[in-house]
């Protein structure tokens, strides 16, 4: 007897006793015989019980998903099922033991037609889908063979601290009340980031952790309240080794998942480039459709709507026809997030057409045409204002457009590196500079930090068909440095000691160049499993409002908890 998966058997088994464990998928009574789909990890595999076998009436008070034990003789079907991996065999029932039985389930989990609320309270009966398992499972297979590639480059992993102090990410903490020091709070981890860089003053130089991260902040649908992420960091590095090691991981990990071999190295584009062609940090290179600038060509156009500082067009080729003028309104309803109060267009063929086709005159007719290389059939779209504003409700329109016209290869997996980060944001809300990426970020010219408008940051991130991967940096190891960096955010020597104080007073004990990354993992097997939606990747998610169904939290505590807490409502 041999406790083996379903799927590993073919017909080169047939003759083999067996024993089997798994759930009752299926039941189908056809007379004097009865077929039960037996489901376990690995996928399914059909029993068969006649009447003349002492089992019959055991098989009989089978229903779906009652967990069962099987012994029996591996047989070729005479019906064979090409639609599953076991579909040339069955087995020949011999011993039949219910090990447990199941109520009517509260829906059915072959069904896609189930509210995500009734999924997520019952999570471990949606977790039985086959597609949700297979989700887990790459998960797995990506998570090993990142283990496997950083500790054969001698990589050390490391577990830091989950009960840890506020840390300087940006978003919000979790916080966890202290019962032994009243009134103070623990945080959960935001990232690992100060604690890795302590270890490469320790000395380790190559440091990974699959590290779970905290953040209290909106969610959507590829956020979730606590994730995972592939935490890297090393010592004695430039971008150029930590750009080395990274392709060469996902390179791994995608010859292990996907068998893709994955060209190296990846494209690199300036986040410059990336904002003004793309209207966005993490574009989807996976189609073209690029914008561009034509506010030479209308900046005399007498039309109000269009005297703005910045207008922008992106380029629909051979698919003005897919574009009424409601569809038109529709994307249109879209650029309101973005402040956008009107969405222009023109069509080409041999003619302009569109609703601000008669305010254009020949000359800028000829120009646009020219300009943007018009064909026939091609429709232009076009938004003017402020051009920060523009670009990204360009970026957005991009991909709408790009969805709309289904011309996004769903095969490809285009890996890019955006460089040439700003190292400073002006904040409207704070009247002051903060961090583009975080304060410990090096810049590339210590000099630019007089000018922080033009100053930029040794930081860079990974994109993957749109998403954003990973962000990183080299980190800043110089006090002096620090102390400069801290002036121009505004932090004072007091908030700085107050906020980072044990990480500065450990630069002053040799600390070494060192720099790092973290790619999502979530997000990495989201896209390898070609779904949107983050939940489907992770075992036990929460909703948008970061409750879990299935546990009720987060839930009230009693009054002895919180009075243990030293806390009162």
């Amino acid at each position: 007897m041999k406790k083996i998966s379903n799927t590993q058997f073919n017909v080169k088994n047939v003759g083999e006793t067996v024993e089997l464990y798994g759930w009752a998928s299926k039941i189908r009574k056809l007379g004097n015989l009865i077929f039960i789909d037996l489901r376990d990890r690995s996928g399914i595999i059909q029993l068969v019980v006649n009447s003349d076998n002492a089992n019959y009436e055991k098989a009989l008070e089978i229903k779906n998903e009652y967990v069962l034990k099987v012994n029996g003789t591996i047989v070729k079907r005479s019906n064979p099922n090409t639609e599953i991996p076991t579909g040339e065999i069955e087995i020949d029932v011999t011993n039949l033991e219910i090990l447990n039985t199941s109520m009517p389930l509260p829906f059915d989990i072959k069904s896609d037609n189930v509210s995500e609320e009734l999924r997520l309270k019952y999570r471990y009966l949606d977790l039985r889908k086959e597609e949700l398992q297979s989700y887990l499972i790459t998960r797995h297979k990506i998570t090993q063979s990142v283990r496997k590639y950083l500790d054969n480059l001698g990589f050390v992993e490391v577990e830091t601290p989950i009960l840890t102090a506020t840390s300087p990410e940006g978003a919000r903490d979790y916080l966890v009340p202290s019962r032994i020091q009243k009134g103070t709070f623990y945080a959960l981890p935001q990232s690992p980031q100060l604690f890795k860089q302590l270890l490469m003053v320790a000395g380790f130089e190559k440091y990974y952790q699959i590290a779970r991260c905290f953040r209290d902040e909106d969610l959507r649908a590829d956020r979730q309240p606590e994730f995972t992420q592939i935490d890297i960091e090393m010592s004695f590095v430039n971008e150029e080794d930590i750009f080395g090691v990274v392709e060469g991981m996902f390179k791994e990990v995608m010859k292990n998942v996907k068998n893709i071999d994955l060209e190296i190295p990846f494209r690199r584009m300036t986040y410059a480039d990336a904002i003004n062609n793309y209207g966005t940090d993490k574009p989807d290179t996976r189609f073209d459709m690029l914008i561009s600038d034509i506010t030479n060509i209308l900046h005399e156009n007498k039309l109000s709507l269009l005297q703005k500082d910045f207008i922008g067009a992106i380029v629909a080729k051979k698919s003005d026809a897919m574009f009424s003028r409601k569809k038109v309104d529709e994307l249109a309803i879209d650029l309101k997030n973005y402040k956008i109060d009107n969405l222009f267009f023109v069509k080409y063929n041999n003619e302009f057409t569109g609703n601000i086709a008669n305010s254009l005159s020949d000359n800028e007719k000829d120009s646009i045409k020219n300009y943007l290389g018009l064909e026939d059939g091609d429709i232009v779209f076009i938004i003017a204002g402020d051009k920060n504003r523009v670009l990204q409700a360009l970026g957005a329109l991009r991909i709408n457009v790009a969805r709309y016209l289904d011309i996004i290869p769903k095969d490809k997996f285009n890996f890019l590196w955006i460089t040439d980060f700003p190292m400073f944001e002006w904040s409207e809300e704070e009247n002051r500079y903060v961090s583009a990426h975080h304060p410990f970020t090096m810049p590339k010219d210590v000099n630019a930090l007089d000018d922080p408008e033009n100053c930029y940051a040794r930081s860079y991130d990974i994109v993957l068909n749109g998403y954003e991967l990973a962000s990183g940096s080299i980190r800043i190891h110089d006090k002096n440095i620090q102390s400069k960096v801290f002036e121009k955010l505004g932090i004072s020597e007091e908030e700085a000691q107050r906020k980072f104080g044990y990480l500065l007073e450990a630069f002053k004990y040799g600390a070494p160049p060192h720099g790092g990354i973290a790619p999502g993992l979530d997000r990495i097997t989201m896209i390898l499993c070609g779904t949107d939606n983050i939940k489907d990747v992770v075992a036990f998610p929460k909703t948008q409002s970061a409750s879990c169904l299935m546990t009720n939290a987060p839930s009230k505590a009693n009054d002895k908890q919180l009075k243990e807490l030293g806390i009162k409502f």
